[in-house]
């Protein structure tokens, strides 16, 4: 494995923000749309913290039309885990304390089956 595969898998937990953007995908999938209300920040600055998640794995998305849906992607956190196994058992000299901390964020994160927003662009706007 390059060093620069767990960089980009684990950038995912380095920023405040992406983590707020974790917790509230565990409802499912969500919007662009209700993730900007909800964490109060900039087109902009969603579209970066996206697209670092979604090159890390953890985090899927799709188009429907001229909105973006994301979701926590289940394989990705999969792979997430076997990475963290790596660090335990001392074959890339990371920190145990991130090592534990990011098991307990993946392990909450695959206890939540995703769901599918039906409709127009967010169920919370429409509805």
């Amino acid at each position: 494995m390059k060093k620069n595969e767990f960089t980009r898998v684990f950038r995912a937990f380095t920023d405040a923000t992406r983590v707020q953007i974790l917790e509230l995908l565990r409802r499912g999938e969500q919007c662009a749309c209700v993730l900007l209300e909800d964490l109060e920040i900039s087109q902009p600055t969603l579209s970066h913290h996206m697209k670092i998640l979604c090159e890390s794995g953890i985090v899927k998305s799709r188009k429907a039309g001229k909105w973006s849906y994301y979701e926590i992607d289940s394989e990705g956190c999969t792979y997430a885990k076997r990475l963290l196994d790596r660090v335990a058992e001392g074959k890339l000299g990371i920190a145990a304390k991130l090592v534990n901390s990011a098991r307990r964020l993946l392990g909450t994160l695959e206890t939540f089956p995703c769901d599918t927003v039906t409709g127009g662009c967010c169920a919370r706007r429409y509805s």
